[in-house]
């Protein structure tokens, strides 16, 4: 069967990073090609994967018909696993394998399409730089680490790829890292998020001491039957949510991803689209049935994620750095997808996690094609681009309009689907909060799109070209997706019920539309859709009233909600003075006193001691003499 040979997907990735690194300079283009085609056969493979999981019979899987297979108990879906003895630690004995489900498919097809699609694209982005090859092996290995992320089968070896995904975000948001600014932001994201990855490690470790086990199924399996007490659960699951958190960038943990843009504009559609700030939600996705278990977890998860999604919406609104823009609109859209989770949409999060996807990196395709292009990132200093860019703004505006809501395209449905799980298992606050993060999102994707493409074109771009082919072409394949995807959604002739029949947790759910929902999130979306095109195409509305009556909350929104600030602040203030305070202890008390004291009481008596080391004869004949002498009065006096 070929779900057996889905491990060799990253393998072709990770086989391709050592050697551009070694043989990079006598390879075609550096060793691009062999990235290239590394990545395009693990495309292939994940088809053959794929075909060969839906021409599995569940039936017969759950007769144990189908090696590897069965029904799981925990997701209701048809589950593939394939494991090998990896080492033994005393009575423990640890595995190495995979895991094969609607999930891990989902994610293949979207991390091996995206990064294929940069990948080509960066030939022509990535063009003359000097560093080229080295790009394209991290490139190699940012996408290995990914795929084998959504692969693996146990806590330990996701930990493992958890980690390489990092290591790898940090040397390609740090690849320019002559600029200052680039190597503080791959600093900051590799720090803040690492702070999330320690209460990762405790969950997982916690898992382990539980079920005695490393093993995912372990772990789920006691979640469901209740051996796992809803105690360690919730606890369990909060930790794993703090590192979904980091990566994921939620709220307060946010702050790195924004600065992120300090990358090449390749590296942040592959990091916004498929690969670090996705793990944060397959990684709640894929540990569901513990936070299921827990109950309280998900309340938490779903908070957390509102507040995320919320608070980015509006940063985003005011934002005028075009890749600023897009930034805070993944970090809203993810805190969507966490919003959906919690309110135990688990279809509708992925399904939203894979439109997203092909629409961000999109997004974010067509902005490097107009910093390629221009030179420029400020929106204020843009306009009319659509006239010497043509392809790049249809494109561009189809990923607009996907990710603001309107209908049909892709993000209209995977988006509905989100507000459908809010209204039905949250409190009306939580669906009246969350149809305000859907308008903002409309607005500012409107405003994202008009402002550069649309209005008058500025002199200074009057020669500007459009993208060349190796960078126009994904964006059009991509485009195509972000109009289209949406279709999944719907029932089909067939066995085909739309993707909740694919993907779901617990039983199978077909499509259903709820129509007063549906009507309202449409009419909202095209209202802030035409509402922008009044205030930034026809001028007829003026903003600068409204900008004089909420100075003080825009100056807020504008300056971040001020979190850097009370970052460094802490920094500063609490961090610096209680380390300095340990150094001076360090100094005072455990150096001065408790080393340096009985170390100079030793070095003193050592010098007293080899006081009578003189080195000449006669002094140690005296001593002979000195000592006989005392012991003949001794032995005297004792016979006296």
């Amino acid at each position: 069967m070929a779900m057996e040979w889905a491990w060799l997907i990253p393998v072709f990735s990770f086989a391709a990073a050592p050697l551009i690194v070694i043989f990079g300079r006598f390879l075609p283009g550096k060793g691009s090609i062999l990235a290239i085609l590394a990545i395009a056969a693990g495309f292939i493979f994940f088809w053959l994967v794929l075909g060969s999981f839906l021409g599995a019979d569940p039936a017969t899987a759950a007769d144990a018909g189908t090696k590897g297979c069965l029904i799981s108990e925990d997701t209701g879906a048809l589950t593939c696993s394939y494991e090998r003895s990896w080492f033994h630690a005393g009575d423990l004995e640890l595995t190495w394998g995979i895991l094969v489900d609607p999930l891990t498919l989902a994610m293949l097809g979207l991390v091996t399409f995206v990064a294929l699609m940069v990948q080509i694209y960066s030939l022509g982005y990535m063009k003359g730089d000097p560093k080229f090859g080295w790009y394209y092996a991290v490139h190699a290995l940012f996408a290995a680490s990914m795929l084998t992320l959504v692969l693996v089968d146990n806590f330990l070896l996701l930990y493992v790829a958890w980690e390489l995904v990092g290591v790898c975000s940090y040397l390609l948001i740090g690849f320019w890292h002559e600029r200052p600014s680039a190597r503080e932001a791959a600093k900051k994201a590799f720090i803040v998020t690492r702070i999330g990855d320690v209460g990762l490690l405790i969950g997982i470790l916690l898992l382990w001491r539980e079920v005695d086990s490393f093993s995912m199924s372990a772990a789920f399996d006691a979640a469901r039957t209740g051996a796992m007490s809803t105690g360690i659960a919730t606890t369990a699951a909060l930790l794993i949510f703090l590192g979904a958190m980091g990566k994921s960038a939620q709220v307060p943990f946010h702050v790195w991803l924004p600065d992120a843009m300090e990358g090449p504009t390749p590296v942040s559609a592959l990091i916004h689209a498929a690969t670090m700030v996705v793990a944060g939600v397959f990684l709640v996705a894929r540990a569901f049935p513990i936070f299921v278990a827990s109950g309280d977890a998900l309340l938490v998860v779903a908070i957390v994620g509102l507040v995320t999604a919320l608070m980015a919406a509006t940063i985003a609104l005011v934002a005028t750095d075009l890749k600023r823009i897009l930034a805070y609109s993944t970090i809203s859209h993810l805190g969507l997808m966490m919003l959906s989770l919690g309110a135990f949409g688990y279809t509708a999060a992925i399904f939203h996690l894979l439109a997203h996807g092909f629409a961000k990196s999109l997004l974010f395709l067509g902005a490097g094609s107009v910093l390629h292009s221009t030179e420029k990132q400020d929106i204020r200093e843009m306009g009319g681009l659509r006239r010497v860019m043509p392809l790049t703004a249809i494109v561009f505006s189809l990923g607009a309009l996907s990710l603001g809501g309107i209908p049909i395209l892709a993000g209209f449905w995977s988006k509905d689907e989100i507000l459908i799980a809010v209204n039905d298992h949250r409190t009306p606050v939580f669906i009246v909060l969350a149809l305000v993060t859907a308008l903002l999102s409309a607005l500012y994707m409107a405003r994202a799109m008009m402002v550069p493409f649309f209005g008058v074109l500025r002199r200074e771009h009057e020669g500007v070209h459009d993208a060349p082919w190796a960078m126009a072409w994904p964006m059009v394949l991509l485009g195509i997706l972000a109009a289209g995807f949406g279709l999944l959604s719907f029932n089909w002739p067939g066995s085909y019920a739309g993707v909740g029949s694919f993907l779901f947790f617990g039983e199978k759910e077909g499509f259903h539309f709820v129509w007063w929902l549906g009507i309202l999130s449409a009419i909202l979306a095209m209202g802030a859709f035409w509402f922008a095109y009044l205030v930034y195409m026809k001028r007829s509305i003026n903003l600068d009233g409204a900008r004089n009556r909420f100075q003080v909350v825009l100056k807020v929104v504008e300056n971040k909600y001020y979190f850097d600030e009370a970052y460094q602040w802490v920094v500063d203030r609490v961090v610096l003075v209680f380390s300095g305070f340990i150094a001076l202890f360090d100094r005072v008390v455990i150096n001065d006193v408790l080393v340096m004291v009985p170390s100079n009481a030793v070095r003193r008596l050592g010098i007293i001691l080899r006081l009578h080391v003189t080195g000449k004869v006669y002094n140690y004949a005296l001593a002979m003499v000195i000592g006989t002498v005392g012991l003949a009065i001794f032995w005297w006096l004792r016979s006296v």
